[in-house]
């Protein structure tokens, strides 16, 4: 019996609606008569034509099958044992060629689960007929004369043997694939490629935007070659669940790099899994304060439909991309081998393009860091209780403490993002230069002298906290869990040992906080003054709540100024050179300030951020502007209000971000002291610090948390002990 499945058609046989009688319809193939003899002559060797093939009854067309039974129909020779698997009267009689059967075979069978080949056209059961019906015993000849018989068999009636095509809407999900064959192979073909793009730019986009370029995307990521040959390795039903697996942890990688580039534009770092969640909730009331509530719900939202979509496009692109491998296993094979091998190669040769190695690594690099950081975020809290622990003035009596500055005013002034980049940076050194020169002549002129060094600070870009909490605390505040712990320690800082000799009253100016900040206590501050505090009426200029100006004249009315008032320590904060420099407040008369309605006009005539934000030059030239609007506040205020007794310190926290810094790596601020009494700056004279309000380059430089130890040493006695030993990060 032959197992030979074939697509040709039988002839078409009589229907019970049609005269069966002699006709052209009713002969044999190719119009001859029923029995008339063949047109061959009689000595040739062809066997006598197979009998026709008995009528039977009409039967309506089967509708096209659904999606998904297109995976089990066999495009190809039978499977043995195919019959056995058959319903009774659907088995092939003896002799008989299995193509009279194969119509039955594109019904559903239940053992099979309904599986067809879906890109067929549904075909007729005119052959449903019970075996016994179809095809007589004695009908059984020679193959060869079945064969010829279907060959005969013209395209016209072929056609009407399949019978009237399938009714519109019929064809189930997959039938607009069927009716439009192009535009299928089509939106196929561009979803692998689209698939195959994004797992590329998944695997080998860099974490920095520093790093974005052309070369980056031409090279052989090693994660993706083993990957792909784990896939085409395991079983099928480990492979699919191995495939999602790995989609969505692709996704997270790509959602993490994404993250990194934030980081990296602002904070010169990568995201810090541990510690670093918190900061999304500043980030959030930075955008909020920049670009109002509407632009802060619009960039939340956007924030969470890119991971959502990176998520899931990810997992469906590494399923299809799997799939398709696996259906083209020896083609995927050859490409792994070759590209496992190219990647082998490229290493031990060290090829690059356009400096950048074209064998990659970078997201097992990555990954490899991450879980490093991770180990080191959670042993962190240990590290820092432990230098925490180590206070070398902690048992100072509190009237050894500071004795060279008993009944001087001590001002520590931070100038936000005031960093070594404004002063040594040549598209901004010469403007910077020139209102420091005129700051310090307008201060030698009023008999101040001055000493200016660098300190090294533990953030870049953002954090100004962490860097106030170091320069006071003594302790490399590089976290925020190092904040938090701090801030609920019992450690003195610079301004509570002011408060612990009982000789000063200690007072904060802080126009940045606008809700509540009972961390301010831990400072050991009398009293605190914020942006709803400081009688301000004003405009915000973007994320700066007051103007620096206006912050420095409230503080001489509210405190310092004052008549019969003790010594005085303060901490002080100026946010108008807060990122993002626009628009930035100018000087005006002092006597002119009022409650800063005044600024209303001058806001109006400032720049729109989100304009200068289109042009990193022009950012710059804003930073620039906004640093000597700080400067020539706080020289003029000195200027105006300080006497003998005045003592100012002052200094940036940090440097501004990358787009300011212009791939600056350095971490340096300017600090300096500033003082009428010449026997203040005698007791810094061993500092080695820089005459005037600008440090040299070869400056001293310092980390930031070793300036409370040498500070206090400076000013009181020496404990015993290393009392100006810095600790480590």
């Amino acid at each position: 019996m032959s197992h030979t499945t074939r697509s040709s058609r039988l002839p078409e046989q009589p229907r019970p609606d049609q005269d069966a009688g002699p006709g052209p319809e009713s002969g044999r193939a190719g119009g001859t008569p029923a029995g008339a003899a063949p047109d061959t002559p009689a000595d040739t060797d062809t066997p006598p034509t197979a009998p026709d093939v008995p009528v039977v009854p009409d039967v309506p067309a089967v509708d096209a099958p659904e999606d998904g039974a297109a995976d089990s129909a066999p495009d190809g020779p039978a499977r043995p044992g195919d019959d056995e698997d058959r319903a009774p009267d659907q088995r092939a009689a003896p002799g008989q060629d299995t193509d009279a059967v194969e119509i039955l075979d594109a019904t559903p069978r239940p053992d099979h689960g309904g599986d067809t080949e879906p890109d067929t056209e549904p075909k007729s059961l005119e052959a449903s007929a019970a075996p016994e019906e179809a095809v007589s015993p004695d009908d059984s000849a020679a193959p060869e004369e079945a064969a010829a018989s279907k060959e005969a068999v013209t395209p016209e009636e072929a056609g009407a043997v399949a019978g009237p095509p399938a009714p519109p809407g019929r064809s189930g999900r997959r039938g607009w694939r069927v009716t439009h064959p192009r535009v299928a192979r089509g939106v196929t073909l561009g979803t692998t490629v689209l698939a195959g793009v994004l797992v590329l730019f998944a695997l080998v986009v860099p974490n920095r935007l520093d790093r974005l370029s052309v070369a980056a995307f031409l090279r052989i990521p090693a994660e993706g070659v083993l990957l792909a040959a784990l896939l085409l390795a395991l079983p099928p039903r480990p492979r699919r669940i191995v495939s999602y697996v790995v989609g969505a942890l692709l996704g997270l990688l790509t959602v993490l790099k994404l993250v990194d580039m934030g980081f990296y534009s602002v904070l010169v770092r990568p995201f810090d899994l541990v510690l670093d969640w918190s900061l999304f909730g500043n980030a959030a009331d930075w955008v909020r304060e920049s670009f109002g509530r509407t632009g802060e719900v619009v960039a939340l939202i956007a924030v969470v439909a890119l991971v959502v979509a990176l998520l899931v496009l990810m997992t469906l692109a590494v399923a299809r991309l799997t799939d398709v491998m696996v259906r083209n296993r020896p083609v995927a094979g050859r490409t792994v081998l070759v590209l496992g091998t190219a990647w082998i190669t490229c290493v031990t040769l060290g090829v690059q393009f356009t400096g950048v190695p074209v064998a990659s690594q970078l997201d097992a690099r990555i990954v490899q860091n991450r879980v490093r950081q991770v180990q080191a975020g959670l042993h962190d809290g240990e590290v820092f209780e432990r230098q925490a622990s180590v206070d070398a003035f902690a048992d100072t009596p509190p009237d050894q403490l500071l004795t060279g500055l008993r009944g001087k005013d001590v001002l520590f002034t931070f100038i936000e993002s005031y960093g070594r980049t404004a002063i040594d940076d040549p598209a901004m050194s010469r403007q910077i230069d020139t209102a420091l020169t005129q700051g310090n002549s307008r201060l030698k002129s009023a008999g101040f002298s001055s000493r200016s060094g660098w300190l090294r600070s533990p953030v870049t870009g953002a954090g100004s906290w962490l860097a106030h909490s170091t320069f006071l605390s003594g302790l490399w505040i590089k976290n925020q869990q190092r904040y938090r712990s701090l801030t609920t320690s019992d450690r003195s800082t610079l301004t509570s040992y002011f408060r612990k000799t009982g000789a000063w009253r200690t007072v904060g100016i802080v126009p940045g906080v606008r809700r509540a900040w009972p961390e301010g206590r831990f400072f050991g501050l009398d009293h605190i003054y914020d942006s709803e505090h400081l009688g301000y009426k004003g405009p915000y200029f973007s994320w700066t709540p007051v103007p620096d100006q206006f912050s420095l004249e409230a503080f001489e009315r509210l405190e310092h100024g004052k008549k019969d008032r003790g010594p005085m320590m303060a901490e002080i904060i100026l946010a108008s050179s807060h990122n993002p420099w626009a628009p930035v407040a100018h000087m005006i008369d002092w006597n002119d300030l009022g409650d800063g309605s005044v600024f209303e006009k001058i806001k109006k005539e400032g720049k729109d951020p989100k304009e200068v934000w289109k042009n990193p030059e022009s950012v710059r030239t804003e930073y620039r502007r906004a640093i000597e609007y700080s400067l020539h506040s706080l020289t003029e205020y000195v200027e105006k209000y300080g006497d003998k007794n005045t003592v100012l310190v002052f200094l940036g926290d940090h440097q501004p971000v990358p787009t300011v810094t212009a791939g600056s790596t350095s971490r340096d601020v300017p600090v300096t002291i500033v003082a009428h009494d010449p026997k203040v700056l005698d007791r810094v004279s061993d500092w080695g610090w820089t005459d005037g309000l600008k440090p040299a380059d070869n400056a001293p430089e310092w980390r930031m948390d070793t300036f409370r130890d040498r500070f206090l040493t400076a000013f009181g006695p020496h404990p015993e002990g290393s009392a100006a030993t810095a600790s480590k990060p």
